[in-house]
């Protein structure tokens, strides 16, 4: 991995008052990262400022790191206590994964008990009170369990795309295979985001009965049957062909979703056509 691209997101975080800790794990701590590698950095964070840090960071890495849209809110880290992002940064005509994940400053002695990494900043914290520990620990319960918007649906297709293309390269056919289903979930959930945002059912549940009532729900639900019906293990023209699809599907239920993304859509294709 490029040293770029690893010290440009250390140099603005550490830069940040409300940042206390700040580790690097994964491949990158252990030497084996290679062009496909991800940055992955674990984040403390002052409980007193998270709530802050957390609604100013996307404009902190689109406008000083790099970031193409808006961080993708993790589903697959472990749950250490706090949340994680993963940014698309452009660099030397690729897209790279940035992954962040924040964790109150509380925590991070347990985090650092949990996790493997090379600490890059260790700045002892101002005193934390126990009223700034419950509203961090609110906080990120808030930010779990709020619903996403299509806007950010169709930044998670985006980056399961980029993370599918990895997995592809690498033949990690199981880790695909997860992903795969992942990015069909994301579909769903989009669908029923835009056409229906009240829906009393769970998961896939009446789907046909609460979608096709009108022609644009029959034409989205026929692209996530096709979607679902897609080979189990994806290659890289079957990650393409997703993309298209939810892209046509967001023009037609959501078109308000696409704003301020179409640069991302055209990197991912560039960094598909490079790869």
């Amino acid at each position: 991995m490029p040293a770029a691209v690893s010290l440009a997101p250390a140099e603005l975080l550490s830069a940040s008052r409300a940042v206390t800790h700040l580790l690097v794990r994964g491949s990158l701590a252990s030497g084996t990262a290679d062009r496909l590698s991800d940055v992955d950095f674990v984040v403390g964070v002052h409980d007193r400022d998270l709530p802050a840090f957390v609604a100013a960071q996307d404009d902190l890495m689109t406008v000083e790191g790099g970031a193409l849209l808006p961080g993708w809110r993790d589903t697959i880290v472990a749950d250490l206590g706090g949340i994680g992002f993963v940014f698309l940064v452009q660099h030397e005509g690729k897209l790279r994964q940035v992954d962040l994940y924040l964790a109150p400053a509380s925590q991070m002695t347990i985090v650092r008990r949990k996790v493997a990494g090379k600490v890059l900043l260790d700045r002892p914290p101002a005193e934390i009170t126990t009223s700034q520990i419950e509203h961090a620990r609110s906080h990120v319960a808030g930010l779990l369990a709020r619903p996403r918007s299509c806007t950010e649906l169709l930044i998670e297709h985006l980056v399961l795309a980029v993370l599918l293309h990895k997995r592809i390269q690498r033949g990690q056919r199981f880790v695909a295979y997860a992903e795969w289903h992942m990015l069909h979930t994301a579909t769903k959930d989009l669908i029923k985001t835009a056409l229906a945002p009240a829906s009393r059912f769970w998961g896939w549940y009446q789907l046909r009965e609460e979608i096709a009532l009108t022609p644009i729900g029959r034409a989205c639900l026929a692209d996530l049957d096709a979607a679902i019906t897609s080979p189990a293990v994806p290659d890289a023209a079957d990650v393409e062909a997703a993309l298209d699809r939810v892209v046509a599907l967001t023009e037609r239920a959501c078109p308000y979703a696409l704003d301020g993304l179409a640069d991302a859509i055209t990197a991912y294709r560039t960094y598909l056509e490079l790869a």
